[in-house]
């Protein structure tokens, strides 16, 4: 049974999701903001012709407002420029996540993905973050190989992830728990702005700490600008020391320790960035601290702080393993893309336009439209009289 009566968290999540204040809203409307409110708060319903204008502000089908969508219950988000993040720029990036992941909830009928794959840990005694790099390592089988692909290797141990583009300077990636009927689930947003393949293997390790070290314990919601740095700095151990295992890489970094030209042929061997690498053989004790401030100053005399050689070599690394499972579905007569759209609409209660749902899965523009789907404008009457039905 369809339901008839207007959802004003609905609107509140669409709005957000859009990155719009209640005054933004209500000037596009042209209403009062304490009308918005009232439609938010369930107080009154908007006219046909204001969800008309909805519809075309928000960009989402009118079966959205109309929806209680399923039960998401989101849980620790790690910004990781949570300072200088506003509280909007993370609910809007907050319900996207909330999004993709009832997408994949929903594939989960017919798609065997990975289970969330992570060791136990004893959060009752202080954990060496060393020895943790190295337990996950171990579970994982890795050895103390190189990592050719650490976005691949998120996804084949459970994790979602996506490169939805953020729309905002303040927010280069970010890890969110979410559980939907009992089952976790933690989706790491790579920014897609970086275009480092070697920068971005950093930060995906860096969103793999925070899930380990902090996601058990800490409430983000509550964090003071101390603890930030405090787990930042903890994260950047932990993807040091998990990209780059102590005995392996102190063996080859020794070799010559302050040349530079070493240092990108190590790039090469262990797909770390050479600035990485070096506060790295520091921390280990391999270099001085004024042979630290020497490669330093060597780096920034050949102005590599934001750009280093074999940069532009290697092709970025971008999730696949949500929008393979779509294609699998799609090339294989599972579901066409008018069925998915449907079906995540009628089971899952999320109406999403298709070109939404292309964005959020990463796939190529007008995937999921169907042969049958023909471009054609319909006119307001006609859209008025499918909102009375």
């Amino acid at each position: 049974m369809i339901n008839t009566k207007f959802n004003g968290n609905r609107l509140r999540e669409g709005r957000i999701y859009r990155g719009l204040t209640i005054t933004d809203l209500a000037d596009k409307l042209g209403v009062s903001k304490q009308m918005i409110s009232k439609y938010e708060n369930g107080k009154s319903s908007p006219s046909f012709e204001s969800v008309l204008k909805l519809i075309d502000v928000l960009k989402f089908p009118k079966d959205y407002f109309y929806q209680e969508g399923i039960n998401v219950k989101t849980g620790n988000t790690y910004f990781k420029s949570l300072l200088s993040t506003g509280k909007k720029e993370r609910e809007m990036q907050n319900d996207r996540v909330k999004y993709l992941t009832v997408i994949r909830h929903f594939m989960e009928e017919y798609i065997d993905f990975p289970a969330l794959n992570l060791p136990k840990f004893d959060y009752d005694v202080p954990l060496d973050i060393e020895e943790v790099a190295m337990k996950v390592r171990e579970h994982w089988g890795l050895g103390s190989e190189p990592i050719r692909n650490m976005v691949g290797l998120l996804e084949e141990n459970g994790f979602v992830v996506t490169s939805i583009n953020t729309s905002t300077n303040s927010i280069d990636a970010f890890g969110s728990n979410q559980i939907i009927e009992d089952k976790e689930y933690y989706t790491i947003v790579l920014g897609s702005d970086k275009r480092s393949f070697y920068r971005r293997q950093f930060t995906a390790a860096h969103e793999l700490a925070h899930k380990i070290l902090h996601d058990p314990e800490l409430n983000t919601y509550e964090i003071s600008k101390e603890e930030f740095k405090k787990i930042e700095e903890e994260a950047n151990e932990f993807a040091s020391a998990f990209l780059l295992p102590k005995d392996a890489f102190f063996k080859d970094v020794s070799l010559h320790r302050t040349d530079l030209n070493y240092y990108k042929h190590l790039k090469k061997k262990w797909c770390v960035s050479i600035s990485a690498m070096i506060v790295r053989a520091h921390r280990l004790g391999v270099i001085t601290p004024n042979q630290y401030q020497y490669l330093q100053r060597q780096i920034s005399r050949n102005n590599w702080r934001l750009n280093e050689p074999f940069d532009d070599t290697k092709n970025l690394e971008e999730p696949v393993a949500i929008r393979q499972a779509v294609e699998l579905l799609i090339e294989n007569d599972v579901l066409d893309g008018k069925e998915f759209l449907q079906k995540l609409s009628k089971d899952y209660k999320l109406s999403l336009l298709r070109e939404e749902v292309e964005l959020l899965l990463g796939l190529e523009k007008g995937y999921l439209k169907t042969e049958t789907e023909n471009v054609r404008i319909i006119s307001i009457e006609a859209l008025k009289k499918s909102l009375k039905s």
